[in-house]
């Protein structure tokens, strides 16, 4: 327990420090918004392929891994719908729920995974990536689509799943490791000191989007949502890998995977697409919160069981 939460310890405190100089207005308002796009776009790309380029991705038993993920994704869809039909909510509130108890927080994941497992974690973790969030998003646009019917066109969807920067970093990285190419190390030596500041800016900037005024006016969906994600999900998880992961490593990092908080993203996708964005605030800023509790006793207690 102890070292779990000393490793998890400064991904919760940079959280904390990134709402901190957010309330006090540092460095300023007109930060954030470019940030986020510089680490999504570039810093956590040249991480991922600088780390995959290095790593022993050929010992990630990637067929495990596909198969746990798209097992959690079908169980957790599965549940949600089935409840929503016997106990049913407004439609736009349901797209929020769903959101918060599938998606997951990419940058707290990789962060996790890199102070947890160190680089091998941190390869598995990118293959759980490039399986997830294709997925993901697939299944949240479909939810959007049935439930608000706002279409989003399965054309924009696939080129947005081609285009993102992630997926793409996974790809190359994953691609030049196996072929034998590496990366040179002209590019190396860049990418090791860009890769340095990925993970410390963007935990601030994710605890920088925390809206603890939104949580203020929470509701029983946030603890629903919440229950499913942060609880269920890696009970779910525990399962899964009991019967088809042989791996310890590849199940501690799917165990940690299925107990982080939904993605700040989700907001976005629930303003655009008709869903309840006040309510997907709350979740993003609930889940957050609630998994600095839960995520040191899931991957304390849990791993035992495998």
């Amino acid at each position: 327990m102890n070292e779990i939460l000393t490793a998890l310890w400064p991904i919760f405190a940079l959280l904390c420090v990134g709402h901190a100089i957010r309330r006090m207005g540092f460095p300023g308002d007109g930060f954030w918004e470019p940030a986020e796009k510089l680490i999504y776009f570039l810093l956590f790309p040249v991480l991922l392929i600088y780390k995959l380029s290095l790593a022993d991705v050929g010992a990630v038993p990637i067929g495990e891994v596909a198969l746990a993920v798209v097992l959690l994704l079908t169980a957790g869809t599965s549940l949600l719908v089935i409840v929503q039909w016997v106990k049913p909510m407004a439609n736009s509130s349901f797209t929020s729920v769903y959101q918060g108890g599938m998606r997951f927080n990419t940058y707290v994941g990789l962060a996790a995974s890199a102070a947890l497992f160190g680089d091998e974690g941190l390869a598995v973790a990118a293959v759980v990536m490039a399986v997830m969030v294709p997925l993901l998003n697939l299944l949240c646009v479909l939810i959007f689509s049935f439930y608000t019917r706002k279409e989003a066109g399965l054309l924009s969807v696939l080129l947005a799943l081609v285009k993102n920067p992630l997926i793409i970093a996974c790809v190359v990285g994953i691609s030049l490791n196996i072929s034998g190419v590496g990366l040179p190390w002209a590019l190396a030596s860049v990418a090791g000191l860009l890769s340095g500041i990925a993970l410390p800016l963007g935990l601030l900037a994710v605890g920088a989007g925390l809206n603890l005024t939104a949580l203020r006016k929470t509701s029983s969906s946030v603890i629903y949502s919440s229950a499913v994600k942060l609880l269920l999900f890696p009970c779910l998880m525990l399962v899964i890998c009991g019967l088809f992961v042989e791996s310890v490593l590849v199940a501690q990092v799917l165990l940690m995977f299925s107990a982080l908080p939904t993605a700040s993203t989700a907001y976005v996708l629930a303003r655009q697409l008709g869903g309840d964005a006040q309510l997907m605030a709350a979740i993003i800023t609930g889940q957050i919160l609630i998994s600095m509790a839960t995520m040191p006793l899931v991957l304390t207690l849990f791993p035992a069981f495998l």
